[in-house]
């Protein structure tokens, strides 16, 4: 139901009353990734497509564990096909809209909670973070993580990691490059806003164009990669009516006045 510019669900709390999207996990005590919580964040990134007004996507927790991950109910065989198809869509979801996903988390993300954290283009932290993949205990492997991490923190670390279901810290994370910010918690509105106020200088699309030009080059031959990028900037980019305003304002001296198209 959609109420003004928030969207009322029952295990997210969604807002797009500025050029940030705001996704809050909201499921009490743990943010366990339930299968209407899934479904609930995917409808609520799909609800972006076309929103040329929307810049990025915070995506946070209101609970002091951002995420335990998915829950063992919702685990087991009778279930988890479900379970894997409702995650995969979050990550469908992200990956099509191509805008820039900012993750804040401030607790432990724990399982697919740490997959989802994998997800994001930048990640903010504090020292309360750490990242798990403990789903080995439970005779079992993640599947996402074991894909995405090699990519992320190499493979190495990714087998002991997935391997041991050791955690990692916030800092560790940090020097992986799993993290690209460790702050204190009383500094962490304070960062997360500055970020904010730097992406709401540039033109949408353009965001969005640059994100599919690095995520689609991820694991491709730098050839491949290179003619990928070149076409979507001669074809894409330069049909974008904020190129041409971009052009003109370095030439009057003074700031673009994006019409995000």
């Amino acid at each position: 139901m959609s109420t003004g510019t928030a969207t009322a669900f029952k295990h997210i709390l969604f807002d797009t009353s500025t050029y940030i999207a705001h996704i809050t996990l909201n499921n009490p005590p743990y943010n366990v990734l339930t299968v209407p919580l899934m479904r609930e964040t995917a409808e609520a990134i799909e609800s972006l497509n076309g929103r040329g007004d929307i810049k990025a996507i915070l995506l946070d927790s209101s609970q002091r564990t951002f995420s335990a991950g998915i829950g063992l109910e919702d685990s087991k065989a009778d279930r988890v096909f479900s379970t894997l198809e409702a995650f995969n869509r979050v990550f469908e979801a992200i990956r099509e809209i191509s805008k820039p996903l900012i993750v804040v988390v401030n607790g432990p993300a724990i399982g697919a909670g740490s997959e989802l954290v994998a997800f994001g283009d930048m990640v903010i932290a504090t020292p309360k973070a750490k990242f798990a993949q403990p789903e080995v205990k439970l005779g079992v492997f993640p599947p996402f993580a074991a894909v995405m991490l090699p990519q992320l923190i190499g493979p190495k670390k990714t087998y002991e990691l997935i391997l041991t279901g050791e955690a990692l810290s916030a800092d560790e994370a940090l020097a992986l490059g799993f993290v690209n910010r460790v702050v204190s918690e009383d500094k962490l509105k304070e960062t997360v806003d500055q970020v904010i106020s730097k992406i709401g200088e540039f033109s949408a699309p353009v965001l969005e164009m640059t994100k599919r030009v690095i995520s689609g080059s991820l694991g491709l031959p730098l050839d491949k990669a290179m003619r990928q990028s070149h076409n979507i900037y001669l074809i894409q980019l330069m049909d974008l009516e904020d190129v041409q305003e971009g052009l003109r304002a370095v030439l009057e001296k003074r700031k673009p006045v994006w019409k995000n198209r």
